[in-house]
């Protein structure tokens, strides 16, 4: 993991500020959302593709991008939520002041 932070900062950096881009609009943007059932399923997969990777079953250089995109969709996702949670305290601060 510390060899995927190291030598890939450049790509968590990028996914990191994409993430938070992206969460900044998604609190203006009120697009359609997914199914509960489409969300249950992509969550089951998910959990899946983690304990795939726990459990270290996908040998050599496909487990080694398997390992590289869960990390990568991981800090896109932490991005998604700062960048969400400030612009929420950005808007309801500008609208209390208001």
């Amino acid at each position: 993991m510390t060899y995927l932070a190291t030598f890939h900062w450049g790509w968590l950096t990028a996914a990191l500020l994409l993430g938070f881009c992206m969460g900044w609009v998604a609190v203006v943007h009120r697009g359609q959302g997914v199914s509960r059932i489409t969300a249950r399923w992509l969550a089951g997969l998910a959990v899946i593709l983690v304990a795939v990777t726990l459990a270290r079953v996908v040998p050599g250089r496909p487990g080694y991008w398997l390992d590289l995109f869960l990390v990568l969709f991981a800090v896109y996702l932490v991005g998604c939520a700062v960048g969400s949670w400030l612009r929420d305290r950005v808007v309801s601060r500008h609208a209390i002041a208001a």
